[in-house]
């Protein structure tokens, strides 16, 4: 039986309304350290936006340096560590060569076909293969066929490749996309520049776990093999309901998996608390007045200084919601629904509101590439 450890959306040198969360990542990473001390998993897979931002702050390059070296080094585990669409594929990368001799693998552009990991147990070998956050684009030039438009085509472009060339019965998937059905949240950046966003389960056939990044709920997708471990820590107030968490994936001889999620220890919880003001500053309700807090104030008149007044109770408390003065549901609604359809789209939809006319296929093509070579600047500027 091989043991295996699945973490994702770690966001290093992330920013919650204004504050560094840096000490907070560090606290669980150094959980997940002392974790994978006591499963002595055959490998830890880390499945992108390992970073927030494309040029981290450099204690976040610290805190990633820092716990790699404590598991590939000190701990002597395998490491996979994929780039997400947060992170520089090429800053990730650099030195991966050398690394990899010390067990840690790193991928950041996807390839026609990488060499897989090869973990053994008494039943053989498993390949734990790579795919990249994709860049549609790219993986038509990568492949030489410019008809892949869109992350599922080129998703499945590139997973066929993989399968058509893997030689172990029992495969495992490392990657970082949006699949059909899965449950989002607000602080994950769209993945739909340069082709649609969501890319469907049955990309992934003939695998028999995928672990994936980008959402951050731990969740599986119906009854296929493809899994989020959900992000390191809560990102947004979307995610205050969230149980973070991290897989420990044992594979059978057959490729049955038994997936069991751990909550790593973390060292300021975020949630929130409901009333009035006055309720609030004289009868708190319980639990670490140490958190970081997002006050919901009932009040329907003015209040004075209320973040303030609050933070003699809740020191951390992070931001003010005043549902009374929130607009009507269904703008918001709209709201999200234009965040989730993406660049792409909305542009096709404009331009045939206003030719009406949809797209054309050269011209998909050009705003597929004027798209991509947006988004790499966006992510070389630090967005």
């Amino acid at each position: 039986m091989v043991t295996l450890l699945h973490t994702a959306d770690w966001h290093l040198g992330r920013v919650l309304h204004g504050v560094h969360l840096t000490e907070d990542q560090a606290h669980t990473l150094r959980g997940l350290v002392d974790l994978v001390r006591e499963v002595r998993p055959d490998a830890v897979l880390v499945a992108g936006d390992v970073y927030d931002r494309a040029v981290p702050p450099a204690d976040a390059v610290d805190l990633l340096d820092e716990t790699l070296t404590r598991l590939a080094a000190e701990l002597r585990v395998p490491v996979v560590l994929i780039a997400g669409n947060h992170d520089s594929a090429e800053r990730l990368t650099f030195g991966s060569r050398l690394l990899a001799g010390g067990g840690l693998h790193v991928y950041g552009h996807a390839r026609a076909v990488s060499k897989p990991l090869i973990l053994r147990d008494e039943a053989g070998d498993i390949e734990v293969h790579a795919l990249p956050y994709l860049e549609p684009p790219r993986v038509a030039d990568l492949l030489g066929d410019p008809s892949l438009h869109g992350a599922e085509a080129a998703t499945r472009a590139l997973t066929q490749a993989i399968r058509s060339q893997a030689k172990a019965r029992r495969k495992i998937l490392v990657g970082h996309a949006f699949v059909t059905g899965g449950t989002g949240s607000e602080s994950e950046r769209p993945l739909s520049v340069g082709g649609a966003g969501t890319v469907d389960a049955s990309c992934f056939e003939g695998f028999d776990y995928v672990a994936l990044g980008h959402l951050h709920r731990p969740q599986a997708i119906g009854q296929s093999a493809v899994h989020y471990a959900g992000s390191l820590l809560k990102y947004s107030t979307s995610e205050i309901d969230h149980d973070k968490s991290v897989h420990i994936v044992r594979m059978a001889a057959s490729g049955a998996c038994d997936i069991e999620r751990v909550q790593l220890p973390v060292l300021r919880n975020l949630r929130r608390v409901e009333g009035t003001l006055e309720q609030l500053l004289n009868q708190p309700p319980p639990g670490p007045r140490e958190d970081y807090v997002v006050a919901r104030l009932l009040d329907r008149g003015a209040v004075f200084d209320a973040i303030g007044r609050l933070r003699a109770i809740w020191p951390n408390i992070l931001h003010i919601e005043r549902p009374a003065f929130d607009v009507d549901s269904g703008a918001a609604v709209a709201r999200v629904d234009r965040r989730q359809i993406g660049e792409r789209e909305l542009f096709a939809q404009f331009f045939q509101d206003v030719t009406g006319e949809p797209l054309s296929e050269p011209q998909a093509a050009a705003l597929d590439a004027e798209l991509g070579a947006w988004q790499r600047a966006q992510a070389e500027a630090g967005r």
